[in-house]
């Protein structure tokens, strides 16, 4: 049976990945703005910036969730594809 997904079409997940992705770099962005002035020996930022930094961790887990939706639902596809065996 020929499979009726397309190579170009997103699977369950992906947008997930993809934000989860932006989300990550932009933290990471905040992060090093955040932590250059302490090496310079400059004023510090204020906080709000430190909390930006935190968009790592939600990018990440972001990230693990979308791709814990594509593997169930690569699971799903799987046991439909046995069950019609």
């Amino acid at each position: 049976m020929r499979d009726k997904t397309q190579t170009n079409s997103a699977g369950p997940g992906d947008r997930l990945i993809r934000a989860g992705v932006v989300v990550f770099f932009i933290g990471a962005l905040a992060t090093l703005v955040t932590v250059t002035p302490l090496f310079l020996g400059a004023t510090p930022f204020p906080t709000y910036m430190y909390l930006l930094s935190m968009l790592m961790g939600v990018g990440f887990l972001l990230a693990g969730a979308g791709v814990l939706r594509s593997v169930t639902a690569g699971r799903r596809q799987a046991r439909a594809a046995a069950a019609e065996r």
